[in-house]
Order: structure tokens, then sequence, then C-alpha cells
């Protein structure tokens, strides 16, 4: 197996893009990460995009096809796959891109993620993202996700004695952090009161507890590493990418408070790279709710189990801590189209490895950890 890197990289700004379409977010990502690479069409060999549900919000499927067309990459008859695994659908287009090219079927293979989110009402946001959960056993007895992640913060909070202040720091946190991001969806500081006197939605989880409904676009160039100097001038080389599955029903898991599909694809990942938990600079994990965060960052080792939220609150991973987490504002403030956030994670991690993140800039960042989960964590 070849070595992959990234040599190229962009991203859109998050948030309700109402004058621009899904062909739009596309084309504006797709043209920044070709530039960064220095790339022309003619040299791509491969196009994985993820998207979880451009069918409800859009009314388009055959997502691969049209976005190699609106890409200008269909008269090269350049395959293009649509990727589809809920929220996690980015991430898993970024391993699709790693396997083709580490498995030297192809060279160089651009790895997307997009969603338009705001085309439709809040409520059919709602139930199409509840496709990811099991609609037979749980949607349709009134699970919502919220409803979902509110009994894993429930059960975490009863075993472990988390409170609903150190739930807070994890929005209060990445809202800094979204602050001195340009792409970030919210631009706007919280304080914990903010979050404890939002409207409840799941109890314990408040609406400033919850990541938004977002449009963007998300996209990174990858070759092999051997390749990559004849590229760019400052690829990102990727030591592992591993991904795990669990039961998409909540009720049918070992242990709710812990993530084992996490759990299962770290290890893994740690295996074949060679890297120890202790090595990571810092991470970008799967907030879609403040409770999940914390749950990542104990599954992944950072922190011992039932430590998640007192490591938050005692800024262990801010920018400046031990192991700095989501420090592109996360899901929570830079927002979360669900298809491109997996690659809008590999986006920020260029950015800090590169030393190009700004303000939120992690001094002597040398490795990172991304972290992308689908529903409420059948996969990793």
């Amino acid at each position: 197996m070849r070595s992959v890197s990234i040599i190229g990289a962009g991203c859109t700004k998050f948030g309700e893009r109402w004058d621009d379409s899904l062909r739009d977010l596309v084309v504006e990502t797709g043209i920044m990460a070709l530039e960064d690479a220095n790339v022309s069409g003619e040299e791509i060999d491969g196009l994985y995009v993820g998207n979880m549900s451009g069918g409800q919000f859009v009314s388009q499927e055959h997502i691969g096809a049209l976005i190699s067309d609106c890409a200008g990459l269909s008269r090269l008859h350049v395959p293009s796959t649509r990727v589809e695994a809920a929220c996690a659908s980015g991430g898993l287009a970024l391993r699709q891109g790693v396997l083709a090219v580490a498995s030297g079927y192809s060279d160089v293979v651009i790895a997307a993620g997009v969603e338009k989110m705001t085309d439709v009402t809040g409520g059919v946001a709602a139930d199409a993202l509840a496709a990811a959960a099991d609609r037979e056993w749980e949607c349709f007895f009134g699970a919502t996700f919220p409803a979902l992640y509110a009994m894993i913060a429930r059960l975490h909070i009863h075993r472990y004695g988390t409170t609903r202040e150190q739930l807070a720091a994890v929005a209060v946190k990445n809202h800094q952090n979204g602050c001195n991001n340009p792409i970030s969806q919210y631009q706007m500081e919280i304080t914990i009161d903010d979050v404890l006197r939002s409207p409840l939605v799941a109890d314990p989880l408040r609406v400033l507890d919850c990541s938004p409904i977002t449009d963007g676009a998300a996209a990174v160039v990858l070759a092999p590493t051997e390749m990559a100097r004849k590229f760019s001038d400052g690829p990102i080389r990727i030591l592992a990418a591993a991904q795990a599955s669990d039961t998409l029903a909540l009720h049918d898991r070992r242990d709710i408070t812990t993530l084992d599909a996490t759990v299962s694809a770290s290890r893994k990942a740690f295996d074949m790279s060679g890297i120890e938990v202790k090595d990571v600079d810092l991470a970008e994990v799967h907030d879609a709710f403040t409770i999940g965060e914390i749950v990542a960052i104990e599954d992944l080792g950072f922190v011992e189990k039932g430590e998640g939220g007192r490591a938050v609150i005692e800024g262990v991973t801010a920018i400046g801590g031990d192991i700095p987490v989501n420090t592109s504002g996360g899901l929570k403030a830079c927002g979360h189209p669900v298809g491109a956030t997996g690659i809008k994670q590999a986006y920020e991690m260029v950015l800090q490895l590169r030393g190009e993140a700004g303000k939120r800039q992690v001094e002597g960042a040398e490795v990172g950890l991304t972290h992308n989960v689908a529903g409420a964590a059948g996969r990793r």
C-alpha cells in the first residue's frame, strides 16, 4: 500500500447560503482545492463525494454524476462516486479516496462533501436527519437525534457526575474558536449562562447544546506521498484512516455512554500509524451535541472515561491546553452541513499542520486526528 498525502484543500463559508445552490457550493470549494493543489482537471483520476440526503434536501439524487458535471470533469469522463454514511458521509468519502490512492488504482483523487440543508423547512430537515437513526425502532416512536443524545447525556450525568455546566462549557469553547474562523456559521461568543438559559430541546440538552442546520461544501485533493511534492510545497501525510460500525439503534448498544465504533476505529488508526494517543497535538471531533464531544475525547483515549466534562471546563481541550479540540469551532459553531463535515475537519487539520490557522493556530502542531460520526455513533 502506498503512503497518501493531502496536496490541496478548500472549504466554503458555512451558514445559510440562501443565494447559492448545491452546484454553486461544489464549484466554489472545488476551485479552491484544485488551485491550492496546483492540479488541473486533466490530472484527476477519481472523485468521491460525501452527501447524506440530496434527495430530501434539494430533491436531487445521482449526486456523483451531477457534481462531476458541474465541476467540469464529466467531459473528461472522470469517475465520480457518491458516498452516503449520514453525518459521516464526508469522512467516509475521504477514506474511500485514501484507499483508491493507497491501492495504486488512482494517483490523484478529489474527496469532497456537500450539503444544502436550508432549502426545506426545519421540520423537513429534522425528518431527513432522523433517517440516520433506526426509523422503525426509534423514529416511529418519536425519538429525534436530540432525544437520543439526551439519553446518552442523562446516563453520563448519572454515572459519572457530569454537570450541565460542563456540557455548556463545550459550546462556550467551540464558539470562542469559531469566532477566529472566517468560514464559521456562528461568529459570536456565548457564556455558560447563555447555554443554560437557551430553550430546552430534549432534557438536558438545550438549543445552544446543538449544532445548527447548515449549507456548505469542502474538498481535499489526494496523491501518493512520493508524488506530492510535484504538486504542493506543503503536503500533509495521512498516516492512517480507519472505520468501524456499531448497532444503528441506541437501545442495542453495549453501553450508550461509550461509542464502541469510535474506540475500535481509533485503536485501528493508532495501530496503523504507529502514533500513540499522547503524540496527538490536536483533534477535530464530532460535536453535533455537546455530550458528543465529551464522550468522543473519552473514547479516543485523551482522558479517562467519565473525565470528559471536567477536562473541558478545566481548559484541557482549549487552544493552549493539553489537547486542543475543535479549533475550527466544531460542528457546534463552524456549522454542520452533514455531508461536508468530515471533509471540513480534514481542511482544518491541513491549515493547522501547515501553520496557517491564524488566531486559532495550535503552536507546534505536527500530528492531528479527525473523528466523524454517523447517526448516534453508529459509524466512525
